[in-house]
């Protein structure tokens, strides 16, 4: 029974945390990797501690496994998967997903994908090396990249992965159209709802290409078929079109999740409606559209017909829009509020503020004539960790801290909350911010050894800086596990709604049951009705409330 129950569990409660569960491993998996070429950056040709001595072959397979986990095995099991699969049924009082049995297979989908990435590391010529991003000729040809089997399990675990996460977005799809509450209307679902729909979407229609692309690169390494190879009349830049037809919407697949669970998070501790709630749905849509009309600008100087980089900066000059819109609405929601600084909250705001900072530097990566000085330099490393660190990390910290009560019937300490917040924000700060500097100067993203070139020892000690900022934010992330797992056994005991919050996940008990909720609800309002004036005792209605 308890087999079934938490392991082989069609619940989707249980499925969301094992997702949870799994990505929150793979998180500290891919930090170590990023400690090891931090270290090699930092003090070239010195042993790593619990390491050993860093070879170039070594240092292409931590910077590809790296980005491989933090992007696929993190970002979407924890933002899309974990957090879709526990409360999206909650949000909108349905008693589960829509196809159940669907929802374990796609967990264990995922899980087998693991499992094939880690045993890369064990196979003769190691983990795959040809960068995350496996442009060929490099990745198409073992015999250049030094790699064998390592690379044929990147690619099979990659296509596992999306799979799983295929039939996690038509599970969303199918529950939210299907099994809302009575008088849950469209337009009365949470932000975070819409966004994990959104997010599921842009999935849906964007990784066919890349899933063609990743079974026609398997072919060129096997059996030397020739859709990539210039030797065997193919065109490896095809590849990266199929990549970036993928991997530009990829970004706004974590970033809607990540901005419906700030939503939530910001609504609850200003005590304020949202500002522009259908705005911002409608910009999220117009997003989600033009995610698919950008994906060039990554390949600026890849050899594409010039003529082409006009229309694609414009493409991406013109997305902003509409993120500036809900930008606005978060700011405009936080303004006038009665903001209670909970551990949420902080994490909720840095998010929004670092966020910031990588959309306007992406600006200039956006542009061709900038992008021909700064590609593949560490400029666009830091430009992608500012916008995908807070998306991934800052919201989803948001998010566990804020549901973690409705999760596990306990709260977590708050003061121990606060202290990794802190300490996750500067730190963060302190190591992608010389990062820009070093790419200005030139520092290409591939240098294994900076010390080998006189232009870049001027600026070794940015490496540095940048190094030891990192090892305290790997750190700073024991004093979660602590808190996380010590909350379980001696957390203050939490009540339904500790937050008193107004949707509907928190009717629930806490942890909910077997079918979520012990009377069927009935929605009669909007899900953001905080301040509201001539109530006594409390100053917010639960979407159950009569209007």
């Amino acid at each position: 029974m308890a087999l079934r129950k938490y392991i082989f569990s069609v619940d989707h409660k249980i499925v969301g945390m094992q997702y949870l569960c799994t990505g929150l491993v793979m998180a500290f998996v891919g930090g170590y990797l990023a400690y090891v070429f931090r270290h090699q950056l930092a003090w070239p040709n010195e042993p790593v501690p619990l390491f050993g001595m860093v070879g170039p072959d070594q240092y292409n397979a931590s910077v590809t496994m790296h980005g491989t986990i933090m992007v696929f095995w993190v970002a979407m099991p924890i933002l899309l998967s974990g957090f879709g699969n526990y409360l999206l049924p909650l949000m909108i009082g349905a008693p589960d997903m829509a196809f159940p049995r669907l929802n374990m297979m796609s967990f264990w989908t995922f899980f087998l994908s693991t499992l094939l990435l880690m045993s890369s590391f064990l196979v003769p010529g190691g983990a795959a090396s040809g960068g995350w991003t496996s442009y060929p000729p490099l990745a198409a040809s073992p015999g250049l990249s030094g790699v064998e089997w390592g690379g044929h399990l990147w690619i099979l675990a990659v296509a596992l992965e999306f799979a799983s996460m295929l039939m996690g977005g038509i599970n969303f799809l199918t529950t939210t159209l299907t099994m809302r509450a009575p008088g849950m209307t469209l337009f009365r679902m949470p932000i975070l709802v819409w966004m994990l729909n959104i997010a599921s979407l842009v999935f849906m229609f964007s990784v066919g290409p890349l899933i063609a692309g990743a079974f026609m690169l398997l072919a060129d390494r096997l059996f030397q078929t020739g859709f990539f190879l210039p030797q065997s009349g193919g065109d490896p830049l095809l590849f990266q079109h199929l990549f970036w037809f993928f991997g530009h919407p990829e970004v706004y697949v974590l970033l809607f999740p990540a901005l419906g669970i700030i939503a939530e998070v910001m609504t609850v501790f200003a005590r304020k409606p949202f500002f522009g709630y259908r705005p911002l749905i409608y910009a999220s849509l117009i997003a989600s559209v033009l995610s698919f009309l950008v994906w060039a600008h990554h390949q600026f100087i890849s050899g594409m017909d010039p003529r082409l980089a006009a229309p694609f900066s414009i493409t991406t000059i013109i997305i902003s829009v509409p993120f500036a819109v809900a930008i606005f609405s978060y700011i405009a929601t936080l303004w006038g509020g009665s903001i209670e600084l909970k551990t949420p909250m902080i994490f909720a705001l840095g998010m929004l503020a670092e966020f910031l900072v990588g959309g306007v530097t992406g600006i200039f990566n956006g542009s061709a004539a900038a992008d021909i000085y700064l590609h593949d330099t560490y400029f666009v490393v830091a430009h992608f960790h500012y916008t995908l660190f807070p998306v991934t990390f800052l919201a989803g910290f948001a998010g566990i801290y804020f549901w973690y009560p409705k999760w596990f019937g306990r709260l977590m300490n708050e003061t121990w909350g606060k202290i990794h917040a802190v300490l996750t924000i500067i730190s963060f700060n302190v190591t992608f911010l010389p990062l820009f500097a070093i790419g200005l100067v030139g520092h290409q993203r591939r240098i294994f050894d900076p010390s080998l070139f006189d232009y870049l020892q001027p600026f070794q000690h940015l490496h540095v800086i940048s190094t030891w900022g990192f090892i305290i934010l790997f750190l700073s992330q024991i004093i979660f596990v602590v808190n996380f797992i010590a909350s379980l056994c001696y957390g203050p005991i939490a009540t339904r709604n500790p937050w008193s919050a107004a949707t509907l996940e928190w009717l629930a008990p806490s942890p909910p049951g077997h079918g979520n909720f012990e009377e069927p609800p009935v929605v009669h309002r909007g899900p953001y009705d905080y301040s509201l004036p001539g109530l006594t005792g409390k100053d917010w209605k639960n979407q159950t409330e009569a209007v």
